[in-house]
């Protein structure tokens, strides 16, 4: 999706065709994992198998990725990435957690196959404990993201970035966990709308503490 360019910031390059041809293959490697990881269970796929699937050299697979876990949680990681570039691209004036808001709910409302491929990499994590411990590298590096994107927008400095980033994504993850739930009985996608009401009541709760 693209982001509003603000005054005075340099504009985005278009990746050349190199780039894009590399972005291509390391997209059909993940989509590749995550389709056998679900059709056969983590644990039965190996990278040989996911390489074939993708039609590419083992070789190449590891020039993406470097275990089976990380390229099957690599649609988590997608969508950990643009939630902080929907962040980033709100409005500047608008308060920290409002903007968490919005980009949570625009990066969850997605119907694409990234949107798609999203929620099944975050239904698959969380039934399998062996993904766990990529998630968590993923998660930290998202944090470390959004904090550095908190600290752009706001005059707050010291701890109140980092503070403001772990507290919100670590309120997401419950809110994620507790609406992935509502997909229980073969359900294709959970209802939005009970999403968007737990996210308020979430972030309301830590706006008591974190201030606007």
């Amino acid at each position: 999706m693209d982001q509003p360019v603000r005054p005075g910031a340099p504009r985005p390059t278009a990746p050349g065709r190199r780039e894009r041809k590399k972005l291509a293959t390391r997209t059909a490697v993940r989509e590749a994992a995550l389709r056998l990881a679900v059709r056969h269970g983590v644990e039965n796929v190996t990278v040989e198998q996911i390489a074939a699937e993708a039609d590419v050299a083992e070789r190449t697979f590891f020039n993406h990725f470097a275990t089976k876990e990380e390229a099957i949680v690599a649609a988590a990681a997608a969508g950990a990435e643009a939630l902080v570039a929907e962040f980033r691209a709100r409005p500047p004036a608008e308060p920290v957690l409002r903007a968490i808001r919005e980009a949570v709910l625009v990066v969850m409302d997605r119907t694409d196959a990234a949107g798609r491929d999203h929620l099944t990499a975050l239904r698959l994590i969380r039934d399998t404990p062996s993904l766990v411990p990529r998630q968590m590298a993923v998660l930290t590096a998202q944090e470390e993201s959004l904090a550095t994107a908190i600290a752009e927008r706001t005059t707050r400095g010291g701890m109140y970035p980092l503070l403001c980033a772990a507290a919100a994504l670590a309120a997401l993850r419950v809110v994620l966990g507790r609406w992935l739930d509502h997909t229980a009985g073969g359900a294709d996608a959970p209802p939005l709308d009970v999403l968007r009401a737990e996210v308020d009541e979430a972030l309301s709760q830590l706006a008591d503490g974190l201030g606007p």
